[in-house]
C-alpha cells in the first residue's frame, strides 16, 4: 500500500490561522507575510463542504436553473 504523507507544518499552521482569524485581520496585523504562507492561509480560509459553501454564499442548490434566463423570446 501507499504511505500517507504527514501534513506539512506550513499547512497545519495555515489551517489553524484560517480557522481562527479572517484573512483581512491577518494582513492588517502582521507585516511582510511571505506569499507562500498567504496562499495557504487563503486556501484554508475557504469552506470545504457543500453545506458550508451554501451557508456562506448566495449559491443555493436548485436555484441556478431558476435564475437562468429563459431562451423563449
Amino acid at each position: 500500500g501507499s504511505l500517507l504523507q504527514p501534513e506539512s507544518l506550513l499547512d497545519a499552521a495555515a489551517k489553524r490561522v484560517a480557522g481562527s482569524w479572517a484573512f483581512e485581520r491577518v494582513e492588517g496585523r502582521f507585516q511582510r507575510i511571505p506569499e507562500p504562507v498567504q496562499r495557504r492561509i487563503v486556501y484554508w480560509s475557504f469552506p470545504r463542504s457543500e453545506r458550508q459553501i451554501c451557508m456562506y454564499s448566495s449559491f443555493q442548490p436548485g436555484r441556478a436553473a431558476a435564475a437562468a434566463p429563459s431562451s423563449a423570446s
